[in-house]
Protein backbone atom coordinates (compact mmCIF):
# COMPACT_ATOMS: atom_id res chain seq x y z
CA UNK A 1 0.00 0.00 0.00
CA UNK A 2 1.27 3.30 -0.95
CA UNK A 3 2.20 5.71 1.93
CA UNK A 4 -0.79 8.76 2.05
CA UNK A 5 0.03 12.42 0.90
CA UNK A 6 -0.06 13.75 3.93
CA UNK A 7 -2.17 17.52 4.15
CA UNK A 8 -2.85 20.18 6.49
CA UNK A 9 -5.53 22.42 5.87
CA UNK A 10 -5.77 26.29 6.73
CA UNK A 11 -9.37 27.87 6.40
CA UNK A 12 -10.65 30.23 8.65
CA UNK A 13 -14.21 29.18 8.25
CA UNK A 14 -14.74 25.80 10.13
CA UNK A 15 -17.59 24.69 7.84
CA UNK A 16 -15.74 25.12 4.93
CA UNK A 17 -12.39 23.31 6.78
CA UNK A 18 -14.64 20.12 7.86
CA UNK A 19 -16.66 20.03 4.38
CA UNK A 20 -13.02 19.62 2.90
CA UNK A 21 -11.66 17.28 4.57
CA UNK A 22 -14.98 15.07 5.11
CA UNK A 23 -14.65 14.49 1.24
CA UNK A 24 -10.35 14.04 1.12
CA UNK A 25 -11.03 11.99 3.99
CA UNK A 26 -12.54 9.38 1.82
CA UNK A 27 -9.93 9.24 -0.56
CA UNK A 28 -7.08 6.65 0.13
CA UNK A 29 -4.02 8.24 -1.23
CA UNK A 30 -4.74 11.33 1.07
CA UNK A 31 -4.26 11.67 4.78
CA UNK A 32 -5.32 15.13 6.12
CA UNK A 33 -2.74 15.21 9.84
CA UNK A 34 -3.80 18.94 10.96
CA UNK A 35 -6.14 21.74 10.29
CA UNK A 36 -6.07 25.50 11.49
CA UNK A 37 -7.82 28.62 11.07
CA UNK A 38 -4.84 30.99 10.21
CA UNK A 39 -1.94 30.83 8.94
CA UNK A 40 0.16 31.69 12.53
CA UNK A 41 -1.55 28.28 13.77
CA UNK A 42 -0.18 26.16 10.54
CA UNK A 43 3.26 27.67 11.95
CA UNK A 44 2.48 26.41 15.81
CA UNK A 45 1.80 23.15 14.32
CA UNK A 46 5.07 22.45 11.79
CA UNK A 47 6.87 24.04 15.16
CA UNK A 48 5.15 21.26 17.19
CA UNK A 49 6.35 18.31 14.59
CA UNK A 50 3.53 18.10 12.26
CA UNK A 51 4.80 17.01 8.90
CA UNK A 52 3.16 17.46 5.95
CA UNK A 53 3.61 17.18 2.21
CA UNK A 54 1.23 19.82 0.99
CA UNK A 55 -0.71 22.90 2.83
CA UNK A 56 -3.90 23.64 1.02
CA UNK A 57 -4.39 27.17 2.25
CA UNK A 58 -6.89 30.22 1.88
CA UNK A 59 -5.43 33.84 1.16
CA UNK A 60 -7.84 35.83 3.53
CA UNK A 61 -7.15 34.89 7.33
CA UNK A 62 -6.61 36.52 10.43
CA UNK A 63 -3.23 36.95 12.03
CA UNK A 64 -1.56 35.95 9.17
CA UNK A 65 -2.92 35.47 5.78
CA UNK A 66 -2.17 32.66 3.04
CA UNK A 67 0.55 34.53 0.78
CA UNK A 68 2.20 35.88 4.23
CA UNK A 69 1.92 31.98 5.51
CA UNK A 70 2.98 30.67 1.87
CA UNK A 71 6.31 32.81 1.97
CA UNK A 72 7.32 32.15 5.50
CA UNK A 73 6.88 27.70 4.37
CA UNK A 74 9.20 28.82 0.95
CA UNK A 75 11.85 29.81 3.65
CA UNK A 76 11.72 27.78 6.66
CA UNK A 77 9.79 24.41 5.51
CA UNK A 78 11.32 24.66 1.20
CA UNK A 79 10.13 20.90 1.02
CA UNK A 80 6.81 21.16 2.33
CA UNK A 81 4.17 22.60 -1.63
CA UNK A 82 1.55 24.75 -1.19
CA UNK A 83 -1.68 25.04 -2.70
CA UNK A 84 -3.79 28.37 -2.47
CA UNK A 85 -7.72 27.25 -2.08
CA UNK A 86 -9.98 30.12 -2.09
CA UNK A 87 -12.59 32.98 -3.62
CA UNK A 88 -9.83 35.59 -5.19
CA UNK A 89 -9.32 35.26 -8.67
CA UNK A 90 -7.38 38.59 -8.44
CA UNK A 91 -4.63 39.21 -10.94
CA UNK A 92 -2.02 40.54 -8.70
CA UNK A 93 -2.56 38.29 -5.81
CA UNK A 94 -2.71 34.96 -8.10
CA UNK A 95 0.57 36.69 -8.88
CA UNK A 96 1.42 37.38 -5.64
CA UNK A 97 0.86 33.81 -4.25
CA UNK A 98 3.07 32.30 -6.82
CA UNK A 99 5.86 34.67 -6.09
CA UNK A 100 5.67 34.09 -2.64
CA UNK A 101 6.27 30.34 -3.44
CA UNK A 102 2.54 28.70 -3.92
CA UNK A 103 2.92 25.68 -6.15
CA UNK A 104 -0.74 25.67 -7.39
CA UNK A 105 -3.91 28.07 -6.94
CA UNK A 106 -7.55 26.34 -7.37
CA UNK A 107 -11.13 28.55 -7.20
CA UNK A 108 -13.52 27.04 -4.44
CA UNK A 109 -16.03 26.37 -6.84
CA UNK A 110 -13.71 23.43 -8.47
CA UNK A 111 -14.94 19.74 -7.91
CA UNK A 112 -13.30 17.54 -5.73
CA UNK A 113 -11.66 15.53 -7.86
CA UNK A 114 -9.43 18.60 -8.98
CA UNK A 115 -8.72 19.42 -5.46
CA UNK A 116 -7.16 15.76 -5.45
CA UNK A 117 -5.60 15.91 -8.85
CA UNK A 118 -3.68 19.25 -7.58
CA UNK A 119 -2.70 17.60 -4.24
CA UNK A 120 -0.85 14.88 -6.52
CA UNK A 121 0.50 17.43 -9.19
CA UNK A 122 2.39 19.29 -6.46
CA UNK A 123 3.36 15.79 -4.70
CA UNK A 124 4.84 14.50 -8.14
CA UNK A 125 6.71 17.77 -8.51
CA UNK A 126 4.36 19.86 -10.53
CA UNK A 127 2.26 22.72 -10.60
CA UNK A 128 -1.21 23.35 -11.10
CA UNK A 129 -3.77 25.79 -11.58
CA UNK A 130 -7.85 25.96 -12.12
CA UNK A 131 -9.03 26.26 -15.78
CA UNK A 132 -10.69 29.45 -14.93
CA UNK A 133 -7.24 31.22 -13.39
CA UNK A 134 -5.18 29.66 -16.28
CA UNK A 135 -7.83 31.33 -18.95
CA UNK A 136 -7.37 34.63 -16.08
CA UNK A 137 -3.55 34.44 -16.53
CA UNK A 138 -3.81 34.00 -20.80
CA UNK A 139 -6.08 36.75 -21.11
CA UNK A 140 -3.75 38.60 -18.71
CA UNK A 141 -0.64 38.41 -20.98
CA UNK A 142 -3.43 38.55 -24.60
CA UNK A 143 -1.46 39.83 -27.40
CA UNK A 144 1.96 39.75 -25.68
CA UNK A 145 2.29 35.74 -26.43
CA UNK A 146 0.89 32.89 -28.65
CA UNK A 147 1.19 29.54 -28.62
CA UNK A 148 3.67 27.20 -31.45
CA UNK A 149 4.29 24.04 -31.84
CA UNK A 150 8.18 24.54 -31.87
CA UNK A 151 8.09 25.34 -27.50
CA UNK A 152 6.07 22.23 -27.06
CA UNK A 153 8.09 19.00 -26.23
CA UNK A 154 10.08 17.67 -29.05
CA UNK A 155 7.76 14.39 -28.99
CA UNK A 156 4.61 16.17 -29.77
CA UNK A 157 3.60 17.28 -32.88
CA UNK A 158 0.62 19.72 -33.33
CA UNK A 159 -0.96 20.48 -36.90
CA UNK A 160 -1.57 24.34 -37.37
CA UNK A 161 -5.64 23.89 -36.64
CA UNK A 162 -4.90 21.96 -33.05
CA UNK A 163 -2.66 25.32 -32.33
CA UNK A 164 -5.56 27.43 -33.37
CA UNK A 165 -7.89 25.62 -31.30
CA UNK A 166 -5.39 25.32 -28.44
CA UNK A 167 -5.43 29.08 -28.26
CA UNK A 168 -8.90 29.36 -28.54
CA UNK A 169 -9.91 26.77 -25.49
CA UNK A 170 -7.23 29.24 -23.77
CA UNK A 171 -9.16 32.28 -24.29
CA UNK A 172 -11.91 30.42 -22.61
CA UNK A 173 -14.50 29.52 -25.93
CA UNK A 174 -16.23 26.81 -25.38
CA UNK A 175 -17.05 23.74 -28.14
CA UNK A 176 -19.35 25.07 -29.78
CA UNK A 177 -17.97 28.43 -29.97
CA UNK A 178 -14.95 27.26 -31.21
CA UNK A 179 -16.83 25.14 -34.18
CA UNK A 180 -19.01 28.43 -35.02
CA UNK A 181 -15.61 30.50 -35.18
CA UNK A 182 -14.02 27.52 -37.21
CA UNK A 183 -16.90 26.84 -39.59
CA UNK A 184 -16.63 23.54 -38.75
CA UNK A 185 -18.91 20.88 -36.32
CA UNK A 186 -19.16 21.12 -32.42
CA UNK A 187 -18.47 16.88 -33.16
CA UNK A 188 -15.13 17.78 -34.97
CA UNK A 189 -14.26 20.03 -32.07
CA UNK A 190 -14.88 17.88 -29.14
CA UNK A 191 -12.79 15.30 -31.47
CA UNK A 192 -9.81 17.79 -32.06
CA UNK A 193 -9.68 18.56 -27.78
CA UNK A 194 -9.78 15.26 -26.70
CA UNK A 195 -7.21 14.50 -29.41
CA UNK A 196 -4.78 17.27 -27.42
CA UNK A 197 -6.03 15.75 -24.44
CA UNK A 198 -4.02 12.07 -25.89
CA UNK A 199 -1.32 14.21 -27.34
CA UNK A 200 -0.12 16.36 -24.28
CA UNK A 201 -0.85 12.93 -22.33
CA UNK A 202 -3.41 15.23 -19.90
CA UNK A 203 -6.73 14.11 -18.45
CA UNK A 204 -8.61 17.18 -18.53
CA UNK A 205 -8.81 20.75 -20.22
CA UNK A 206 -7.18 22.15 -16.51
CA UNK A 207 -4.36 20.16 -16.82
CA UNK A 208 -3.81 20.96 -20.33
CA UNK A 209 -4.16 24.27 -19.92
CA UNK A 210 -1.29 23.98 -17.14
CA UNK A 211 0.28 22.44 -20.22
CA UNK A 212 0.14 25.23 -22.26
CA UNK A 213 0.89 27.83 -19.53
CA UNK A 214 4.51 26.25 -18.72
CA UNK A 215 4.88 25.82 -22.87
CA UNK A 216 4.33 29.09 -23.71
CA UNK A 217 6.30 31.07 -25.75
CA UNK A 218 6.84 34.73 -26.82
CA UNK A 219 6.91 35.83 -30.24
Amino acid sequence: MKIPIKVLLADDHAIVRNGIISLLEKQQNIEIVAEASNGLEVLRLLQSGVKPDIIITDITMPEMDGIELTASIKLNYPDIKVLILTIIDQEDLIISCFNAGAQGYLLKNVTISEVVFAIEQLYAGHKHICTAIGIKLLNHWQGRFTFSSKNLKSSIQLSKRELEILNLIAEGYTNGEIAEKLFTSKRTIEGNRQNLLDKTGKKNTAALINFVVRNGIID
